[in-house]
């Protein structure tokens, strides 16, 4: 059984970036909607027992296409979501430090960089998506972005992500409207990097 990350914040605790209405509506209808179609459709798929990661790399061995596309779907959103919400706290903000800020450094020029054009792959996402900072096992760094719940995962890319810009309206609308670009931006104000640090480490080894 599939179960959604338990939430280490309370839904106020991201305000003024991100207002509890949103963080409550985000995580505990849409997020847990994914998480129960997931365990649904795994069960008639009979992939219930089987990890996330290995799951939505592997989508093909799902021989029902409906099903194939149901777990695509939910598996997606479930996993973007379990790392989205904890990527994010209210310690978070800053310049990204350790490992993962000296690999930016290298890989992007800069950190600012890095959030230009990170921020510039979300923001012309066309519709719903996500974009992400993404590492492979040797470390090395890149960005991306990806319609719907598709994530460098369920695309095979070989990449892990790191870091999950959601952008699927239902994640800022209530507070930015239309303002996706000021969403963006403020989300770098919630984003804690010491939480991703320890994440590209383990990958890494």
């Amino acid at each position: 059984m599939f179960k959604q990350a338990d939430l280490a914040y309370d839904y106020a605790a991201l305000e003024p970036t991100i207002d509890a209405l949103t963080v409550e509506t985000h995580y505990a209808k849409h997020h847990a909607t994914y998480t129960n179609n997931l365990n649904s459709f795994a069960e008639k798929a009979g992939v219930a027992d089987r990890d996330i990661e290995e799951l939505l790399a592997d989508l093909d061995s799902i021989a029902d296409p409906a099903l194939r596309t149901a777990i695509r779907n939910n598996g997606g959103g479930f996993y973007n979501h379990n790392l989205y919400f904890s990527t994010i706290s209210p310690n978070g903000g800053g310049e990204a430090g350790g490992a993962i800020g000296e690999a930016i450094t290298k890989t992007f020029g800069s950190f600012d960089a890095f959030k230009e054009q990170i921020s510039a792959l979300a923001l012309g996402q066309f519709g719903s998506g996500w974009a992400w900072l993404e590492t492979d096992a040797s470390g090395a760094l890149s960005i991306s972005n990806t319609p719907n719940q598709d994530n460098p995962i369920s695309l095979c890319t070989g990449k892990k992500p790191l870091v999950a810009i959601d952008v699927w309206e239902h994640a800022y609308y209530l507070k930015y409207k239309n303002l996706r670009a000021d969403y963006i931006k403020a989300l770098f104000d919630v984003i804690d990097w010491e939480i991703v640090d320890a994440n590209y480490k383990k990958i890494i080894g």
